[in-house]
């Protein structure tokens, strides 16, 4: 039985209420137009799992310190400036159920408050002189741009093999639930082997969180995201890699040939779903995605048993057994 994310929240309640305060005083700006933004930010956030896996792996390899804290914002604050540039870039109107920032204040202050988000987190960090954290959050972006763009070239030519594909979710979700599990770890002074360990701990379980969300691609249900929502958007994603690699090359050439033409189709897009299930595509998915569980809890079981490290092995299974 999954937990709630209330009762995995039990060992750092208090921590993700301070934090809450914290990041809104992170967030002020002495500009109304911009406080104001940051207030319908802050408003809007979600289950808060980034923060979680901060607070998380700072208490499985010590004491939550200030640095923690800084450690978490300047992680949401960087993702957050990511996630508003996004929306931008890809002209949306909504983002988790509200209007994003886009939509309300046109793109111009959109991409304005990004690059306020970021020089935000990136000052929380110099004026506290804490480059190592900075150093962890700045690769994590770093990488997540450069999986997006990897993606993006490779949608073109529909050409992604399972390596192109790893490569590409590790850097654009992957690093990010890394960057998390290291800041926690380095956030209380542990040494670079421990922040290392850490850092696989969490690049595995963003593995595993992205081939889950790729599988809601073909869910029988409307949760998470509209079905097909990837084939629409050519994005190739594991089920679809695998049931391509295992078709016959006439097959192979008519999926592809739908997916680059005919992806606005819905009856065509429920035809590759069906020949994705049939080739046992959904069940591959399943099987790496679970080899990616087990190999993080095997790391986390190198560390010492205590209610931070239960929790964090209950977030594991919830980001994978969660509905959307």
């Amino acid at each position: 039985m999954t937990l709630s994310i209330k009762e995995i929240q039990i060992p750092i309640a208090d921590e993700m209420k301070a934090f809450e305060q914290k990041f809104r005083q992170f967030m002020k700006s002495e500009v109304m137009l911009l406080d104001q933004i940051m207030n319908y930010i802050v408003r809007r956030k979600g289950k808060q799992l980034r923060p979680m896996f901060v607070f998380l792996s700072a208490g499985v390899c010590g004491k939550v310190e200030e640095s923690s804290y800084r450690g978490a914002a300047l992680i949401e604050l960087l993702h957050t400036a990511t996630l508003v540039h996004d929306d931008v870039v890809d002209d949306s109107g909504y983002r988790r159920g509200f209007f994003s920032v886009n939509a309300l204040w046109k793109n111009k202050i959109a991409v304005l408050v990004g690059d306020y988000l970021l020089s935000r987190g990136l000052l929380l960090s110099v004026d506290n002189e804490e480059f190592d954290l900075l150093k962890i959050v700045s690769t994590a972006v770093r990488e997540l741009s450069e999986g997006e763009l990897l993606q993006m070239e490779k949608a073109r030519r529909l050409d992604i093999n399972e390596e192109v594909y790893y490569q590409i979710i590790r850097q654009k979700t992957a690093s990010l639930i890394a960057s998390c599990c290291a800041v926690g770890a380095c956030s209380v002074g542990a040494s670079a082997e421990v922040v290392a360990k850490m850092h696989a701990f969490g690049e595995k379980v963003g593995m595993a969180f992205q081939i889950k969300d790729d599988l809601f691609d073909y869910g029988d249900d409307e949760i998470g995201k509209p079905l097909g929502i990837d084939i629409k958007e050519k994005k190739m994603t594991l089920p679809l890699i695998y049931a391509l690699n295992k078709a016959a090359w006439l097959e192979k050439r008519r999926i592809i040939n739908i997916i680059r033409n005919e992806s606005h189709k819905p009856k065509k897009v429920s035809e590759v779903i069906a020949f994705v299930k049939e080739s046992g595509g959904l069940k591959y998915a399943q099987e790496v995605m679970q080899r990616y569980v087990e190999e993080a809890r095997a790391l986390l079981y190198e560390f010492v048993d205590s209610p931070h490290r239960q929790s964090l092995e209950q977030l594991v299974q919830y980001t994978i057994e969660r509905t959307k």
